[in-house]
C-alpha cells in the first residue's frame, strides 16, 4: 500500500528527492520548508526552491518559524502522515515530531555516514581532497545525523569538481535511493544498520572566515579550498590590500622556489599561476575583483589587475 509522505525540505538539494516522490508510487501529503527570506542581489522576499515546486504541484505547505507543538503541531498531526522525509530541511526537529508518524522520519544525507555528520558535508569532502563521497538514507533521531542507515551509495569526486557539481550528483542519486529505501519499507524488507561510533566526523557549518587563504598550504590544499568554498562563502586573497574572491583553480604544473603567493607566470595563452607552500603552483581560473564581475585570465591581464611578481597575502 502506497504510503503517505511528509516532505522536509528547503533548498535546491531536496528538489530532486521531491520530484521523485512526486512521481513515485507514494503520496506526498505535505510539504514542510523554511519560512520565506530575502533572497538575491535585490534581496526581495521569495520562495524558497521546495516551496516552489510544492506550490506549482499543489502539495499543501506548511511553514512554521519555529516547530513548536501548538497550531503546527495540530495542523501536522492532522494530514496523517505515514512517515515524513528529509532532504537539508535546516532545522533540527523535536522529540514530538519524531513521534509523529507510524514510522518515523528518514534522511537523505549527503556523506557516507558516519563520515562527516553535520550541515556541510559535501563542502568538507571536498576541501579534504576525498576521492569520493556518497548519500545515506538514515533513521532521523534526536541526535546529530546518528541514526540507523537503511542504504548507502557512493559518488566519485573529480580532481576539479566543486561542491555544487558534487552537489547536483548526489541530488539525484540521493532521490532515486529514498524512493528505493521507501518501496523497501513500504513492503517490509527495510533492514537497519547503526553507525560505528568509533568511525564518526563531523562537518560543521561554513564560516566566511574559511575563506582567508593561507598560501603556505601545498597547492593541493589550496585548489581543494577554492573549489570547496564554491559557490558560498568563497576562498578569497589580498594584493596591496585588495581583495580577489577566487572561483575557480587547477592544478598547475608550474613550480618555483618564490615566496607563496607569488604570482610567478600570468599570460592570456598560459593563465595566471600561484606558487604554493610547497612550491607547486595552481592555476587561477576564474578570480572577481570585489564589488566587479567573475573574470578569467584574459580579461584580468587586460585588465592589468594581476601582474609576474605580485604576491597574495593572507588578511
Amino acid at each position: 500500500m502506497p504510503l503517505r509522505v511528509a516532505f522536509f525540505g528547503t533548498p535546491g538539494f531536496a528538489v530532486p528527492t521531491l520530484e521523485h516522490l512526486v512521481h513515485s508510487q507514494h503520496q506526498v501529503v505535505a510539504v514542510v520548508t523554511q519560512p520565506d527570506r530575502p533572497r538575491g542581489r535585490g534581496q526581495q522576499v521569495s520562495d524558497g526552491p521546495v516551496k516552489s515546486l510544492a506550490v506549482s504541484l499543489g502539495i499543501p505547505v506548511f511553514q512554521p518559524a519555529r516547530l513548536a507543538q501548538d497550531q503546527f503541531g495540530s495542523d501536522f498531526a492532522s494530514i496523517g502522515a505515514d512517515i515524513g522525509v528529509v532532504a537539508a530541511y535546516g532545522k533540527i526537529l523535536p522529540d514530538w515530531l519524531l513521534a509523529l508518524p507510524r514510522l518515523g522520519l528518514i534522511n537523505v544525507h549527503a556523506s557516507l555516514l558516519p563520515k562527516y555528520r553535520g550541515a556541510s558535508p559535501v563542502h568538507r569532502a571536498v576541501i579534504a581532497g576525498d576521492a569520493e563521497t556518497g548519500v545515506t538514507i538514515m533513521r532521523v533521531v534526536k541526535a546529530l545525523d546518528a541514526g540507523a542507515m537503511l542504504a548507502a551509495t557512493s559518488v566519485p569526486i573529480g580532481l576539479d569538481d566543486t561542491t555544487t557539481i558534487v552537489e547536483q550528483v548526489l541530488a539525484i542519486r540521493g532521490a532515486e535511493l529514498l524512493i528505493d529505501t521507501l518501496d523497501r519499507i513500504e513492503a517490509g524488507t527495510a533492514t537497519e544498520t547503526p553507525q560505528d561510533e568509533s568511525l564518526v566526523t563531523y562537518a560543521p557549518k561554513l564560516t566566511k572566515a574559511e575563506g582567508a587563504m593561507d598560501w603556505s598550504m601545498p597547492a593541493s590544499a589550496i585548489h581543494n579550498l577554492i573549489r570547496g568554498l564554491w559557490p558560498w562563502p568563497h576562498a578569497f586573497g589580498y594584493i596591496d590590500h585588495i581583495r580577489y574572491i577566487l572561483h575557480r583553480s587547477r592544478l598547475s604544473a608550474a613550480r618555483s622556489a618564490g615566496a607563496p603567493g607569488t604570482i610567478i607566470a600570468a599570460s592570456p595563452i598560459d593563465g595566471v599561476h600561484v606558487v604554493c607552500g610547497d612550491g607547486r603552483a595552481i592555476e587561477l581560473v576564474d578570480v572577481q575583483l570585489e564589488g566587479k564581475r567573475v573574470m578569467n585570465a584574459r580579461e584580468l591581464l587586460a585588465s592589468r589587475a594581476l601582474a609576474v611578481g605580485s604576491r597574495f597575502t593572507s588578511p
